[in-house]
C-alpha cells in the first residue's frame, strides 16, 4: 500500500490517532496540539486527559515553583538533564501567574489568589501550569459581607487524578453562629458549585487550615504544638490523627516539613539547636500512628558545605545550621526518594537511602527574603511542586 494512502487511512481514523497518542508523555503531545486542528481538539478534551492519565500515572516531581515573594517566584527545575548553574532556579517564560499568589500545589494543579486588598473582592482560581489553562473559582458563601459574617481561614485543593479528572476544593471557615465554629464547603468541579459539607466541628486553638496537604482521599493540617486533624472527602467528617512518639526534647522540637510525594505523607520535625541529625515519619494508611521512614544525617553536609554554619541565630529559625527541606521526592521504583534542601545560596538533593548528595543548583544572593551569604531565601512553606499534568481546569 503506498505511504501517503496509508497515512491518509491513519489519519481519518480518530480512534487509531487517539490510541497513538495515548501512549505520549506530556511534553512531545502538547507540542503535537499544533499539527492540526484534529488533533487540537482531540488531545484537548476532558476524555482524553482523563485516558492518558489512566494510561500514564504520573506522580514525578519534575520541579518546584519558589517564592520569592508573595506575586514572584522562580522555576526550580529537578531534570537530570537540566544544569546546575546559577541561572538553573530561572523564572518561568509565560505570564499566567502575573499579579497571583500560588497557595497550594496539588498533583500537578494549583490553587492560587489574588492578594487581599482593602475593599476589593479575593479572587480564587485553580490552575494547569502545563497546558497554561486557568479557571476563576465562583463566590465563596463564606465571603465576608452583610449577608454573611463569616471569616475564611483556608482553602484547600483536592485532586487525584488516578480516580477522577474531577477536583474538589475544601474551604474551611466560621459558622454564622460562632468564630470558634468551623464549617466546611467544598466546591466541586463536576458540579461546578460550593456546597455544604459535614457538620460544624471545633478545632485545637492553633490550628491553621491554609496549608493543608491532601494525602489518602483526605486533607491534613498540622499546628505548631504537633495537634492534627484530617477531613474525609467521602465520609465529609473531621478526624484526629495521632501524635507523634514521645521525646524529652519535645519542648525544643520544630516543624521543618510537612507534605505528600508519590503516595506517601511525611511529617519531618527537629529537636535542639544543634542537630544535624532527624527522623523523617510517614503515616500508615490506617492512621494507626506514624512509623520512621527515614533517618537523616547531615554531619557530612556541613563539612562539605561550611556556609551552613551560622555566626548567628535566625529569629524565625533559631537552629545553628542553615537549612531548610524544600522537598521531599519519593521514588518508590527506583529506590531514589531524596530530599530537596536549601543551604544558604545552594538547592542540594540528599539521597536518603545512601546518604550521598549533590548541588542541584547555585542560587543568587538578595533574591527572595535574604541579603546575606548565611541567609536563606526559602521556607519549606514557599515551595510548590510541578508535576506535569494534561487535566482540565
Amino acid at each position: 500500500m503506498d505511504s501517503s494512502l496509508s497515512a491518509e487511512i491513519i489519519g481519518s481514523n480518530e480512534d487509531l490517532i487517539t490510541q497513538i497518542l495515548l501512549r505520549l508523555p506530556v511534553k512531545p503531545l502538547l507540542r503535537f496540539k499544533s499539527v492540526s486542528k484534529q488533533w487540537l481538539s482531540l488531545i484537548s478534551t476532558p476524555h482524553f486527559s482523563s485516558l492518558h492519565t489512566l494510561r500514564n500515572p504520573n506522580h514525578t516531581i519534575s520541579a518546584l515553583f519558589l517564592r520569592n515573594s508573595p506575586l514572584e517566584f522562580k522555576f526550580l527545575s529537578l531534570s537530570s538533564s537540566s544544569s546546575s548553574s546559577s541561572s538553573s532556579a530561572s523564572p518561568l517564560s509565560f505570564d499566567l501567574f502575573h499579579g497571583i499568589k500560588i497557595l497550594q500545589s496539588c498533583n500537578g494543579l494549583l490553587l492560587c489568589s489574588t492578594l487581599p486588598k482593602i475593599g476589593q473582592k479575593r479572587n480564587y482560581y485553580i490552575s494547569n501550569p502545563t497546558t497554561k489553562q486557568m479557571f476563576t473559582l465562583p463566590s465563596l458563601v463564606g465571603d465576608a459581607n452583610a449577608a454573611s459574617p463569616t471569616t475564611l481561614f483556608g482553602l484547600n485543593l483536592a485532586f487525584d487524578p488516578l480516580k477522577s479528572c474531577n477536583y474538589k476544593v475544601i474551604c474551611v471557615r466560621s459558622t454564622t453562629n460562632s468564630i470558634y465554629q468551623y464549617q466546611i464547603e467544598t466546591y466541586q468541579s463536576e458540579i461546578a458549585a460550593w456546597r455544604l459539607s459535614g457538620l460544624p466541628f471545633v478545632a485545637p486553638f492553633d490550628m491553621v487550615f491554609d496549608n493543608g496537604v491532601f494525602w489518602n482521599g483526605a486533607i491534613h493540617w498540622i499546628s505548631a504544638t504537633g495537634n492534627a486533624i484530617y477531613f474525609d472527602m467521602d465520609r465529609e467528617c473531621i478526624s484526629s490523627m495521632p501524635k507523634l512518639p514521645f521525646s524529652y526534647e519535645w519542648g525544643k522540637r520544630r516543624f521543618r516539613y510537612f507534605g505528600e510525594s508519590d503516595g506517601h505523607l511525611h511529617l519531618i520535625e527537629i529537636y535542639g539547636l544543634r542537630t544535624t541529625q532527624f527522623n523523617v515519619y510517614e503515616m500508615e494508611k490506617d492512621y494507626s500512628f506514624w512509623r520512621i521512614r527515614y533517618r537523616v544525617q547531615l554531619d557530612h553536609v556541613v563539612a562539605a558545605f561550611p556556609e551552613m554554619v551560622r555566626s548567628y541565630l535566625d529569629a524565625g529559625d533559631s537552629n545553628y545550621y542553615a537549612f531548610v527541606v524544600l522537598s521531599l521526592v519519593e521514588e518508590d521504583a527506583t529506590e531514589e526518594s531524596s530530599l530537596l534542601l536549601h543551604i544558604p545560596g545552594k538547592v542540594i538533593s540528599y539521597n536518603l537511602k545512601n546518604k550521598t548528595f549533590k548541588k542541584v543548583c547555585e542560587l543568587s544572593y538578595g533574591t527572595g527574603g535574604s541579603r546575606t551569604k548565611e541567609s536563606l531565601q526559602f521556607g519549606w512553606l514557599d515551595a510548590y511542586q510541578y508535576i506535569e499534568t494534561l487535566a482540565c481546569v
